[in-house]
């Protein structure tokens, strides 16, 4: 990988530009309710201040169209104050003459947090002027936030063609380094679990899995086009009407390589979501017609456990049913369950995979979990992601 770490560069006395990923969720009194985000930067933060550096951190929050003081960072510089046990001063813009002075005015080891990018409109334009603004506050440009690097935006490519050192945090490195395990020759059998809603959203990602994996097991709302498309009723369950002749195109090119492609074979059902009265379970033959399926049925979970227990490397993304209702979990809790329980490698991605693996207990007990949802999926999808590239000697 031809991608500098932050540890082969010159940090001392040197203005380190961080690009960080502190989008964390707040609550209706601006209270961060999960710093897990700001905890994943620490390493690369603690590193670039440990060896002298004039550190200078950029993040965006949330998706404001200006500046909006319910998305200000403030809490963000407050909660990694007391993280790092060292004080953390608050820029009031990203950009400026007095953001540029108070650059000037860092001393080694210090650390400022610029302005959330967002309050500006050219940070996603990737706005030539902005660029600029942004890469002179730094001598040297560190990329840690994996999450937008599927983005080509200002703080994320831009910067990085006018500062000439520039290189990887440790998240990002990590983030890169575990999916390429997973690419580039894994250890077989090579699994990927699969579940959310749509087909459509995971298209590239099944498409580039079918020339790497041995085992494809396919949960979720998704599975219901591929069981629709093999010809079954699939009751009220979630279909993309349109997908059907291209996840027969899947069926068959799995079968034609040799992959294994697994489906449920057992549904829960109920009229939806909101429906926890009438829950059945019913094999995938015998869903009602009024009903839709919600979650994997137990037939399903031990088909897919058994499928997985002889693997060397899974890699998980979506869960296999509306899990943040008890009633539609279980498959869900199988799964992780499963994917912990495996002596290989074990790679959890997305946003609400890794909600369901801590509902779990079990994230303790994987190998890796991503800290990106769509960066994550682009790059298992086969895609170059702008903000790795960027980095590239």
């Amino acid at each position: 990988m031809g991608i500098p770490s932050i540890k082969d560069l010159n940090l001392k006395q040197k203005r380190v530009l961080i690009r960080v990923d502190f989008n964390v969720p707040l609550n209706e009194n601006g209270i961060i309710t999960d710093d897990a985000r700001i905890r994943a930067a620490l390493p690369t933060i603690s590193h670039a201040v440990g060896q002298g550096g004039r550190v200078i951190l950029m993040s965006h929050l949330g998706r404001p169209k200006k500046a909006d003081k319910k998305l200000s960072l403030i809490p963000v510089a407050r909660r990694l104050s007391e993280l790092l046990g060292t004080s953390v001063n608050m820029a009031p813009d990203c950009i400026g003459p007095k953001v540029s002075a108070m650059v000037d005015e860092l001393k080694p080891g210090e650390v400022l947090m610029l302005e959330n990018l967002r309050f500006h409109p050219e940070e996603e334009k990737n706005e030539p002027g902005f660029v600029k603004e942004l890469a002179s506050l730094g001598d040297v440009y560190i990329n840690d936030a994996f999450a937008t690097a599927h983005r080509a935006h200002a703080s994320t490519a831009g910067v990085c063609e006018h500062i000439k050192a520039k290189g990887a945090g440790f998240l990002l490195m990590k983030e890169v380094e575990y999916i390429n395990k997973a690419l580039v020759e894994p250890a077989r059998p090579f699994a990927a679990v699969l579940g959310g809603a749509k087909v459509s959203d995971k298209l590239e990602l099944v498409e580039n899995l079918l020339d790497k994996a041995d085992k494809i097991i396919i949960g979720g709302g998704m599975a219901f086009t591929f069981i629709k498309a093999l010809g079954q009723g699939i009751g009220k369950s979630l279909l993309e009407q349109d997908l059907l002749e291209t996840a027969r195109s899947i069926l068959e090119k799995a079968r034609a390589q040799g992959v294994k492609l697994y489906l449920p074979v057992d549904c829960v059902c109920a009229s939806g979501p909101k429906d926890t009265q009438r829950v059945l379970t019913r094999t995938i033959q015998e869903i009602p017609d009024d009903l839709m399926g919600l979650d994997i049925g137990p037939a399903s979970a031990e088909l897919f456990t058994v499928a997985l227990s002889d693997c060397r490397t899974i890699v998980w993304n979506g869960p296999m049913g509306v899990f943040e209702t008890k009633e539609f979990a279980s498959g869900t809790m199988s799964v992780a369950k499963a994917v912990a329980s495996s002596q290989g490698l074990t790679i959890v991605g997305g946003g609400d995979t890794d909600a369901a693996l801590h509902a779990s207990g079990l994230e303790g007990k994987v190998s890796f979990v991503s800290t990106a949802g769509g960066a994550f999926l682009e790059m298992l999808g086969g895609r170059t992601l702008p903000g790795v590239k960027a980095l590239e000697k």
